[in-house]
């Protein structure tokens, strides 16, 4: 089989596949399995027109991938036309289950995904808005994943950090997005601390505490969004606090530091200020810079932007920003509060509108909308 032959054949494919009405991801994903699919025939039986040969095979791969995407939005939408469960029992297999999806034979990325999606109850929607990419990209993952996995015992549990990422996700999901898990997640994630002795582990947990401890703050009685500086800290679960902070301090001491912990720390020392001026962003800022070294995360780096701001001045904050790409989500966002902290409340305003309009959830797009609102308000007086 000549694999030049492939190379130079791919881009062309590729366009006939999108002038046919593929989107180009999806188009790209059928076009990559055609190849896989050559490079398996190709040598005992090689076609007399290669071109017209992966153009069909891609074409029947993308339709394959659009029916099954189809179904399965079809079944999603079953799901949520049920009825809502009964309590759980007190024990239960779902632990067990994020580890035998967390299957060796899978790519960690993939096996959260798969996780995600079969045991989480997440929708590939929300997967999708987690991971930074499009709906139907994720599709394609978590379909490549069960394929993987269709012909394997599950009889191999994955590993600890594949299983702590998919429990921090499915927390984040349930703290702000449209489905309640946050509290399933922090079940899971102490069954686990109880099993394990994990530095990391324990580091999630205490997140996990710090940050749901401050959750019925987190909205006004209207369901509008409470910005952490304006929040009421008398609401704030003190006994949830001293657990998560008494937990840190235990994995911080082994001198094993991760992710978890780190951002554990910066929920901490929020949690430590009396009140939001109080906060020692100094220190926060140090954190972040840790956290960046350990997951080279373009979001960690959006959030040492805003504490850049607080502590050395909104210049400095969007100097730190301007260092990022403006597509990551809430990019705008932070560049809005930091222009309002600079005084120029017209380029924030503006930003605050554009930044409404990119919103994943309703509360979120509420908030910036009234952000953008009272700006406008004080630049009419």
């Amino acid at each position: 089989m000549n694999e030049v032959l492939l190379r130079s054949l791919t881009p062309s494919v590729l366009g006939i596949l999108v002038r046919r009405g593929a989107d180009f991801a999806a188009a790209e994903d059928a076009v990559q399995d055609a190849l896989v699919e050559a490079v398996r025939v190709w040598s005992a039986d090689p076609p007399r027109d290669p071109k017209g040969w992966l153009v069909t095979v891609a074409w029947r791969r993308f339709l394959d991938a659009t029916r099954a995407d189809a179904a399965r939005r079809r079944r999603e939408d079953r799901v949520d036309e049920e009825p809502a469960p009964g309590p759980a029992p007190a024990v239960d297999d779902t632990l067990q289950l994020y580890f035998l999806c967390a299957h060796p034979s899978l790519t960690p990325s993939s096996a959260v995904a798969l996780t995600l999606r079969a045991v989480g109850g997440l929708t590939t929607r929300q997967i999708a808005q987690a991971y930074l990419v499009p709906e139907a990209t994720m599709a394609q993952r978590i379909s490549r994943a069960k394929r993987t996995v269709s012909g394997v015992r599950f009889d191999q549990p994955g590993d600890v950090a594949t299983v702590l990422r998919v429990l921090y996700l499915v927390f984040n999901e349930g703290y702000s997005g449209d489905v309640d898990l946050a509290a399933e997640a922090i079940r899971l994630t102490r069954q686990l601390a109880a099993a394990i002795d994990h530095p990391e582990v324990a580091g999630l947990l205490a997140l996990m505490l710090l940050h749901h401890a401050r959750r019925a703050a987190r909205t006004a009685p209207d369901g509008s969004l409470v910005p952490l500086a304006e929040q009421d800290r008398g609401r704030w679960d003190t006994e949830s606090i001293a657990e998560g902070v008494e937990i840190l301090q235990a994995a911080l001491a082994r001198d094993r530091l991760g992710e978890f912990q780190a951002q554990a720390a910066i929920a901490a020392l929020h949690a430590d200020a009396r009140t939001a001026k109080e906060t020692d962003w100094v220190q926060i800022v140090e954190w972040y810079d840790e956290l960046a070294r350990l997951t080279d995360s373009p979001v960690v780096r959006l959030n040492r932007a805003v504490a850049v701001g607080e502590a050395d001045g909104p210049r400095a904050g969007l100097a730190a920003l301007a260092a990022l790409d403006d597509t990551l989500p809430r990019h705008t966002a932070v560049a809005a509060y930091l222009h309002e902290r600079d005084g120029n409340l017209t380029t924030a305003a503006q930003l605050y509108t554009e930044a409404a309009q990119k919103a994943p959830n309703l509360a979120e797009r509420d908030h910036l909308t009234r952000q953008a609102a009272r700006l406008n308000a004080r630049g009419g007086r």
